[in-house]
């Protein structure tokens, strides 16, 4: 249970981490968007849940991350479909 738990929690943290890449608005919520789904399902998956269930809450969580985040703040540079 407890290895369970601290890696669902390394998982959050990375993926709310990992949501700055862009330099516009647009950018960095699609990339937060989609690393957040991918973090959401792994976590929903580890844990016993459905991972479609997780993909979609990380997916939003991560979108608004991205939208709400200043580039002056945290950015990882160019996404890689730009």
């Amino acid at each position: 249970m407890r290895r369970g738990t601290t890696a669902v929690l390394v998982l959050a943290v990375s993926t709310i981490g990992l949501t700055g890449c862009g330099y516009n608005r647009g950018d960095r919520a699609i990339s937060g968007g989609l690393i957040g789904a991918g973090g959401g399902a792994a976590i929903a998956a580890m844990t016993g849940g459905a991972p479609l269930v997780g993909a979609a809450i990380g997916g939003a969580a991560g979108a608004i991350g991205g939208a709400v985040t200043s580039g002056n703040n945290i950015n990882l540079g160019r996404p890689v479909w730009r």
